[in-house]
């Protein structure tokens, strides 16, 4: 049995991709070749961030230990027009059903359900480029290169939902525990009062050659909707699921009561939930107090147009009827697609990559923009022919005229990204 305080399906994480490896500023310098060109190699790219799914994980303890990765970056480029090393991706695993969404903006990045699933959370950074790459009839020996462009950096939310065919939901100590131990190889802590289970269980049954995973959701009460018994924590993993067993206590004296009341936890929580096809079992039929209540619950139910058996989860009775049932509606019932965005694009979008805006920000200018941010990550500020060149970068993007309609003035502190400058013409 899974050790209930080790069982973690939420964490936090920090993703940092690798930098760009440098590119440098070189000459040939051979014997006879006195003014020898630019030779100035290339940085390697960033390795990325990846989510793989690990078949031998099913929490996300392991984020506990550690939170904080960060990839490989590329190595700087060398005379002799030899390019940097590439940095290695790092492949983080998480167990098959983990949900992943952008910290900051709550952005849905992927739902890793797949044994072969894999993500790209955050992409590296490019490789600077040598001065070899600027070399033109005009200038045939430039003395700048470019710096590696910084790796994505993100927090990232990571949410497990199990991957059940079949929820058992129900009332605390209605008997959810002892009926999946009883129909599969599942091992449940199991006793006769409230909140014995504090995490979800999960078990295979075999019903006439086929085979079912039961989902043994601990249980809601009143409020589950509103993290009353952590029951919005529990809530989630009955979203993946195709039906519910609804299991009433036959030992409670109004267990039609009980049956309102779950439901209406679920349809706050998530109206899709309330949607779900539900059998429900009337369990504990041992005792001669459910046995009196069945006919009352079999007529009710009756009326909803809603499937119901009458069990005994301890000794067994009506239980093959009612996983009968329950496969046969799973068969009619078509598996839903994951919700899985795609990955980060390989190629880097260019719709509006030169876009920019011009704010103030208390007594500076703010500049902000994925193209004028990239360049200006990758210029080498202790290059004066690399200030030289961000200047005409900056009058061809527009973003001089642009600073001068705002009020930009000699002295002013200007700000792109991570970097503050002082104007200068």
């Amino acid at each position: 049995m899974r050790d209930e305080s080790l069982f973690f399906d939420e964490a936090k994480i920090f993703v940092q991709a690798g930098n760009g490896g440098n590119g440098i500023v070189s000459f040939r310098r051979e014997k006879f070749v006195p003014r020898g060109g630019p030779d100035g190699g290339h940085g390697g790219h960033g390795g990325d961030m990846v989510l793989v799914v690990s078949p031998r994980l099913d929490t996300l303890l392991s984020f506990r230990k550690r939170s904080h990765f960060k990839a490989e970056s590329g190595a700087h480029g060398q005379g002799k027009n030899k390019q940097g090393k590439s940095g290695a991706d790092l492949l983080i695993p998480v167990p098959r059903g983990t949900v992943v969404r952008d910290a900051a903006t709550g952005e849905l990045l992927g739902d890793l359900v797949n044994p072969t699933d894999r993500l790209t959370v955050a992409r590296a950074g490019r490789g600077g480029r040598g001065n070899s790459a600027f070399a033109s009839s005009t200038n045939q020996a430039p003395r700048w290169a470019e710096k590696g462009e910084p790796g994505q950096a993100r927090q990232l939310t990571l949410e497990l939902k199990l991957l059940a065919d079949v929820g058992i939901i129900g009332l605390p100590n209605a008997g959810k525990s002892t009926l999946l131990a009883s129909v599969t190889a599942a091992k449940p802590k199991i006793a006769d009062y409230p909140f014995t289970t504090l995490v979800p269980n999960l078990g295979v049954a075999l019903v006439d050659d086929r085979e079912i995973v039961l989902a043994d959701i601990p249980g809601l009460i009143e409020g589950a909707h509103a993290g009353s018994g952590l029951g919005d924590k529990f809530l989630r993993h009955i979203e993946r699921t195709r039906v519910l067993i609804h299991l009433l206590d036959g030992a409670l004296e109004r267990p039609l009561i009980a049956f309102d009341k779950i439901n209406a936890e679920l349809k706050q929580f998530d109206p899709r939930l309330a949607t779900k096809p539900q059998v429900v079992a009337l369990n504990k039929m041992d005792l001669p107090d459910a046995q009196a209540r069945w006919p009352q619950v079999q007529r009710a139910m009756a009326k909803r147009e809603i499937s119901a058996f009458a069990i005994s989860a301890a000794t067994g009775e009506g239980v093959t009827e009612l996983l009968r049932a329950v496969a046969d509606q799973l068969a009619e019932i078509p598996r839903e697609a994951p919700v899985v965005q795609e990955e980060l694009p390989v190629i880097r979008p260019t719709d509006g990559e030169d876009a920019f805006e011009v704010s103030r920000e208390q007594h500076a200018f703010r500049v902000r923009g994925k193209k004028v941010e990239r360049v200006i990550a990758m210029t080498n500020f202790d290059q004066v022919e690399a200030i030289l060149r961000l200047h005409r970068v900056f009058k061809a993007m527009g973003v001089t005229d642009a600073l001068a309609r705002a009020g930009v003035r000699e002295g002013d502190k200007v700000r792109i990204g991570e970097v503050e400058l002082e104007w200068r013409e």
